[in-house]
């Protein structure tokens, strides 16, 4: 009796959790919308516009849902993302960016108006607009782009164009929004920003692969971040960009951010997904100053950034790590570690204070302060521009800290008669490298700085060279602890001007040193 009980109680179990799965499946059934079903033909000619836009509003309708992209080429315009929403691109789709040049296209959403960037001008057209995209959402919560298919965007432009055109010239554009996701993803060409992300709160990118155009990721006016996984390539641009503009109309800092495991390059577009590796473009890049393709900090910086976290990042082909505050805003507490560099294109490292200060009247220099960059591995840097820290007269640079560094710079090219001895200050321009000339040091060249360390820090250079490893002027508190310059025959090694506090230990070649006021030494 008692075991024709229990085979009649795991029976009735059995059959309690076939409908509950079923119920389950049903449920997950009736919230995961196929764009097919709303009349998308997904043959790469038909525009599918309307379909996706209402497959997103029939889930919106009911409470928030996954609109299901399956195999197929999905030729849109703006695509409207709403609370709850998930977007699923499966494997073998595409949602293909339309020209809006061709014939009977109605084109992109126009860029809605913005006077914090229309009227003042405090951020370039394309940070202060966001409805002339491919998929833009504003003021949402839960929001997903998901899975392995491809955003092309072939129709994008990638350039800004102007109010009310219907040109769209972004792949993604959210701003203001709160807990979004995008994981798993392809975008190829992503227009001028594959991904504008302003304002969001709580934004998890993991395992997305770009190969664009110009910008990959903008992360601007952000707070808590993770970006993991990505391997981005955008020869014309930045790859991974944090900003902090004033296109909201207040300053808001980027803060709370982690990247990890990423991959950054600036190959020919195109040429990362397909496998090539090409390098013939790099005369178009816009400013002509070579592949881009970096992860960067700071040509929007009116808001600041705070509690930021690089590590395990590789940089192939492209320019070097820039932490950058030109607009006024705090650039602190920062840690990174563990990068390796191959080819690069100008600093690998490069610290500036500047003031521009595109924002609102009476904003104030900012400050670059307490960051610590580790374990760094960099082949082939090109020479010219060498490692900066600089900070303009007044605003140090402090409290930067190097350690287990290994830096190997190419040989100069025919410039070498371009070498400055005095770098000016140029603190109103454009902060590059580039825009600074060619440095009177190979290694280092440290300015208007305070309390720096350089621990276990190596450089040398591959090929001839002429100049000192390490130019510093206007330092205040400097300590070198086993430092290593390869010797160049008949230059000092070091050349220090306006100079408090300096110390050297264990540092091959040298006896230990201590300095504490100089007006210029070289030794």
């Amino acid at each position: 009796m008692q075991l024709v009980y229990f085979t009649i109680r795991r029976l009735v179990l059995a059959l309690s959790s076939c409908f509950l799965i079923s119920a389950v499946a049903s449920s997950q059934q009736q919230n995961w919308l196929n764009i097919k079903n709303f009349g998308a033909r997904g043959d790469g000619k038909t525009l599918d516009t309307k379909a996706i836009n209402a497959a997103i509003d029939s889930a919106s309708g009911s409470g928030g849902g996954t609109v299901y992209f399956p195999p197929g080429i999905f030729l849109s315009f703006s695509i409207h993302l709403k609370s709850n929403i998930s977007l699923y691109l499966d494997q073998g789709s595409t949602l293909l960016a339309a020209d809006s040049a061709s014939a009977g296209f109605a084109g992109y959403d126009e860029a809605e108006p913005n006077e914090w960037g229309d009227k003042y001008r405090y951020q370039d057209f394309g940070h202060s607009h966001w409805r002339n995209s491919l998929i833009w959402g504003e003021n949402l919560e839960n929001i997903s782009i998901l899975g392995p298919g491809t955003i092309h965007g072939k129709g994008l432009t990638r350039g800004f164009g102007r109010q009310g055109n219907g040109i769209g010239n972004k792949a993604i554009a959210l701003k203001l929004c709160r807990n979004v996701i995008l994981k798993d993803f392809t975008v190829l060409l992503g227009g001028h920003f594959a991904l504008l992300a302003t304002g969001i709160d709580n934004l998890t990118i993991d395992n997305v692969k770009m190969d664009t155009n110009r910008d990959g990721m903008d992360i601007d006016c952000c707070r808590n971040v993770r970006i993991s996984n990505c391997t981005v390539n955008s020869p014309f641009d930045d790859a991974i960009c944090l900003k902090s503009s004033y296109a909201l109309g207040f300053a808001r800092s980027t803060e709370n951010v982690t990247i990890t495991n990423c991959q950054v390059s600036g190959f020919d577009r195109g040429t990362l997904l397909n496998g090539t590796y090409q390098k013939n473009e790099w005369q178009l890049v816009p400013d002509h100053e070579g592949p881009t393709g970096r992860i960067k900090f700071g040509t929007e910086s009116n808001g600041g950034f705070r509690n930021i976290t690089i590590s395990n990042c590789v940089f192939i082909h492209c320019r070097g790590l820039a932490l950058e505050t030109v607009d006024g805003g705090m650039l602190e507490d920062v840690t990174i570690t563990n990068l390796v560099m191959k080819d690069i294109v100008n600093a690998p490292l490069f610290l500036r204070i500047g003031a521009r200060m595109r924002g609102p009247d009476g904003t104030p220099v900012g400050a670059l302060r307490r960051i610590m960059i580790s374990n760094i591995s960099v082949y082939n840097a090109d020479s010219h521009f060498a490692s900066i820290i600089s900070g303009i007269p007044g605003h140090n640079i402090e409290d930067v800290k190097l350690n287990n560094i290994r830096i190997y710079y190419r040989q100069m090219d025919s410039a070498i008669s371009k070498i400055q001895t005095i770098v000016p200050e140029n603190e109103k321009q454009y902060p590059e490298p580039a825009k600074m000339g060619i440095m009177p040091a190979y290694g280092f060249f440290i300015r208007h700085a305070k309390n720096i360390e350089l621990n276990n820090v190596e450089i040398y250079y591959l090929g001839k060279e002429t100049r000192p490893a390490f130019v510093m002027e206007d330092v205040k508190g400097i300590d070198l602890f086993r430092v290593k310059a390869q010797p160049v025959p008949g230059t000092k090694t070091f050349s220090l001007k306006n100079i408090e506090d300096f110390s050297m230990q264990q540092t091959e070649g040298f006896n230990d040193k201590r300095l504490q006021k100089v007006t210029t030494v070289l030794f």
